[in-house]
């Protein structure tokens, strides 16, 4: 999935068109969110964020500074509020304003509780995205195929980020995720700039897998 051509060609049809973003915690759900907003910008493509993290501490604050630095908007509610309801007034404002694109944050969550990944549903069912996108961390190894799993069970995926990909010496988060989803890995974050993302390409990803990367 190529995002600038996915939403190019929706906008056509559909505004805003909404992008949802899911996975743990401490995968770098906010940063690729911020890397993503960048990638649709220098296309000349309008976006606002939903600060619909309203569960961990300094998360919405995290979301407010990407959004600073990249000049885009930020929809937030207090604390413990209820993220669909963020993530619904986003959906709301872009109406409003014209902007092309809702990119949705939400709380990193272990697939583990119960309570988050239902509420993850709520906000999947009250927001209708036309993406649902997994971040995973490329550390992670083989865990994230039951990460993966787990969330494509509850809300379904559509694609997957893979971050940290800098980092990681084998690839077999990328192989997990898929072979858990069934759905493409789109996109590669490869350092901690803004810009550090690159399409996933599947010959280079060979590659570091059999050990030449």
């Amino acid at each position: 999935i190529d995002l600038v051509e996915y939403v190019e060609e929706l906008r056509v049809k559909k505004r805003p068109v909404v992008i949802l973003f899911l996975g743990p915690n401490g995968h770098g759900k906010t940063t690729t969110i911020a890397k993503v907003a960048k990638l649709l910008m220098d296309r000349g493509i309008t976006v606002v964020v939903a600060a619909s993290d309203t569960f961990r501490a300094g998360a919405i604050e995290q979301v407010e500074e990407h959004c600073r630095r990249l000049g885009i908007r930020v929809v937030k509610h207090r604390y413990g509020a209820d993220p669909a309801a963020v993530a619904y007034d986003a959906i709301l404002h872009a109406k409003s304003k014209g902007i092309d694109v809702v990119l949705i944050d939400t709380a990193g969550r272990m697939q583990t509780d119960v309570d988050l990944m239902e509420e993850m549903r709520k906000i999947a069912r009250v927001t209708e995205p036309d993406l649902k996108i997994f971040v995973g961390d490329a550390l992670t190894g083989n865990d994230a195929l039951d990460e993966a799993r787990k969330f494509n069970e509850y809300v379904g995926i559509d694609c997957s980020i893979l971050t940290k990909v800098d980092a990681d010496a084998k690839g077999g988060a990328a192989l997990s995720i898929v072979f858990a989803t069934g759905r493409p890995i789109a996109y590669v974050g490869t350092g901690q700039g803004y810009s550090d993302i690159m399409k996933f390409d599947p010959e280079w990803f060979i590659e570091k897998v059999v050990g030449k990367g």
